[in-house]
């Protein structure tokens, strides 16, 4: 058994609307076993709010259950390129919600974030969705 083995996590969120009904969905992996998942309402809000949502709730995840390596994958290029720094963040709403991520990356060792395409990313998918109250 690996001292700190590697977690993935698949993040998204969804809007119906933009801003309009929207959800998240995470799904967490240890390996390639499936461990848990996340799929709720956040209430109105963008779809860009949502991937940011979607992200704190998978890194508040693995902070809570003491895992110091993972993985996050999400097909939300803006997100990925806010938190590795290259975007800048204008949005007043995002800014927030940015700090607090960049705040919960602080607790791992190891942490990577990595685009996917959509098509890769459709449990989570499913899951934001999902959390959509109609």
């Amino acid at each position: 058994m690996l001292k700190n083995p590697l977690y993935i996590i698949y993040i998204d969120g969804a809007s119906s609307g933009n801003p309009g009904p929207a959800g998240i969905g995470v799904v967490i992996y240890e390996g390639t076993k499936k461990i848990d998942f996340i799929s709720k309402s956040i209430g109105r809000a963008t779809n860009n709010i949502a991937e940011y949502k979607s992200l704190i709730a998978g890194l508040f995840y693995a902070k809570k259950n003491g895992f110091k390596n993972i993985r996050v994958y999400s097909d939300s290029e803006l997100i990925i390129k806010q938190i590795q720094g290259e975007y800048l963040v204008r949005n007043m709403d995002l800014k927030k919600l940015h700090k607090e991520a960049k705040e919960l990356v602080k607790e791992f060792t190891g942490f990577e974030i990595l685009h996917i395409k959509s098509r890769e990313n459709k449990e989570a998918n499913k899951l934001a969705q999902g959390g959509i109250e109609r």
